[in-house]
């Protein structure tokens, strides 16, 4: 009992680290997208630097460089487990030294190909934005190379407890970004994507590389480069790497989705689908992404250690939370979207109709919140298990599913159904992967207890959302422009707080916990 109190107490100041770390990080993102949109607006020229990172994440996700960290903990930890250090990091070695090769040769082979795939990807594209996608794609693809040897550095210090050196990563990555576009614009004295395509590069080798090799080291990293490179250990990688890198899925390509089909919307269309895309995405990264980073390792050595009643116990709690929170997210921004993006981004080369058409994006993209939350617990939890293949086929199920969706909404709705596809397509991925999750045998039954806590949380949040869009309404139509935006923003907040939280607290849902299941299998 007091092990598990111990660990539980670990869970939570981790999980406080982490989302402190990416409240930062957010907060960081979202000023970059201001600067970016005060200085450029959202035209075809933005929609050029939107569009030169789909490349470069695509080769990232193709060696799983965004899973790293949950395809090497189970391995790390289970050395440890097993009170075997230098094994660990002998395994680190062998694994490392083929993926940073691997990635790259991608880089060569993404620096040839780029002409070829962005012409494929843009086929709406001027041939002037086709040149300069091509030299800006050129530009940040070697950042993949910082960021995948980097993530391996990243899951060493998870293994080990050490979350916020980690937490840095995101930080330095945009504060870099901000700064190479202002210096640029400041040098130049015009303000062009290069200086923040100049800035990720940087960011990446700063703040995901070079400190996160600093923090491994701390945590006593030894490199072996004597190690013989036929390794027991890169079989089992392979195994658990093997479906994230050939199973793209939705959630992966849910952003370039929204980049291609966007781009067939119009001139600026992509550029103000992701500045909503990433509003929605920063109670996300607070609630969600925080509560899966810090409860995957403890999920990871609980199914090392056989404790199946514990770690589904743990489920439940994570994702009991992140649903409320999550619901109570959408519904704040689903009823203040518009005045939120007026205030972030309608100034200098930001327009009213940006606004409106990034509000309205807003408004669908925040009804997937609670989906993407859920993710983040439900697709770690398999993960936990070594039960990689499961996310990975529904995943690229839902990705097959999605592409229809995406076109006849694009084509119908504009902008407004590429969010909506999004949207919907989120929603099939996670509904089937939760259905499979608490169909298993050792989890059945225990879905009712995570949907009385969400059904309670909703009528509230409604009330609230309704509540705070009419208040928004009514001063930006009294006051107008920026400051009225701002007013109506503070104001909804405040309605949208008294109305729903403190229904909620009235009704008890906050105080209700999921009941235990037990500590041991």
């Amino acid at each position: 009992m007091k092990k598990l109190f111990r660990s539980t107490n670990h869970l939570g100041t981790a999980a406080l680290v982490v989302s402190g770390g990416v409240i930062i990080s957010r907060v960081l993102g979202q000023l970059r997208e201001v600067i970016f949109a005060q200085l450029l607006g959202a035209t075809q020229v933005t929609d050029q630097y939107v569009a030169a990172f789909r490349i470069p994440d695509f080769m990232n996700y193709l060696l799983a460089g965004g899973f790293l960290s949950i395809t090497f903990i189970p391995i790390f930890s289970r050395y440890l487990a097993n009170d075997d250090e230098e094994g660990g990091w002998d395994a680190l070695t062998a694994i490392i030294r083929p993926l940073v090769i691997g990635i790259s040769a991608l880089t060569v082979v993404g620096w040839v190909l780029a002409p070829r795939i962005i012409n494929e990807l843009y086929p709406d594209f001027t041939s002037e934005q086709v040149i300069n996608t091509i030299r800006l794609t050129r530009i940040v693809l070697p950042a993949q190379i910082f960021f995948v040897s980097g993530a391996l550095f990243s899951a060493v210090q998870y293994a080990k407890g050490v979350f916020w050196i980690p937490t840095l990563a995101p930080i330095i990555y945009n504060v870099s970004i901000i700064s190479g576009g202002v210096l640029y614009a400041v040098v130049t004295g015009t303000p062009d994507p290069e200086g923040f395509i100049w800035g990720a590069l940087i960011g990446a080798a700063i703040g995901n590389f070079a400190v996160q090799w600093w923090g491994a080291r701390r945590v006593g990293m030894r490199l072996n480069p004597a190690l013989p490179w036929a390794h027991p250990v890169l079989r089992e990688y392979a195994i658990i790497a093997l479906p994230l890198m050939l199973g793209q899925s939705i959630v992966v390509l849910d952003e370039t989705f929204m980049s291609a089909f966007g781009d067939l919307v119009g001139d600026g269309a992509q550029t103000r689908l992701q500045y909503a895309r990433r509003t929605m995405l920063v109670p996300v990264g607070a609630i969600a992404q925080a509560a899966s980073v810090a409860a995957y390792p403890t999920l990871a050595r609980l199914f090392a250690e056989g404790k199946q009643r514990a770690l589904a116990a743990t489920v439940d709690k994570a994702v009991s939370w992140v649903v409320v929170l999550s619901i109570l997210a959408a519904g704040l921004l689903a009823g203040l979207a518009e005045p939120i993006m007026r205030t972030q981004f309608q100034r200098g080369s930001f327009t009213n109709a940006d606004s409106i058409a990034s509000g309205t994006a807003l408004f669908f993209y925040a009804f997937s919140i609670p989906m993407w939350g859920i993710l983040q617990i439900i697709t770690r939890s398999f993960y936990a298990r070594r039960q990689m293949w499961v996310p990975v086929a529904v995943g690229t199920v839902s990705t097959i599913v999605a592409i229809p969706i995406y076109v006849m909404f694009r084509a119908e709705y504009g902008l407004a159904g590429v969010a909506v596809a999004s949207v919907i397509s989120i929603g099939i991925y996670t509904t089937a992967l939760v259905y499979l999750w608490y169909s298993d045998d050792g989890n059945a039954g225990r879905v009712g207890r995570v949907i009385d806590r969400a059904g309670r949380a909703i009528p509230p949040t409604v009330v609230g959302a309704i509540a705070a869009f009419l208040v928004a309404r009514v001063v930006m139509s009294a006051v107008g422009g920026w400051t009225g935006s701002a007013i109506a923003l503070v104001l909804g907040g405040g309605i949208y707080v008294a109305a729903g939280l403190g229904t909620l607290l009235g009704m008890g849902v906050l105080s209700r916990t999921p009941q235990r299941a037990g500590s041991n299998a």
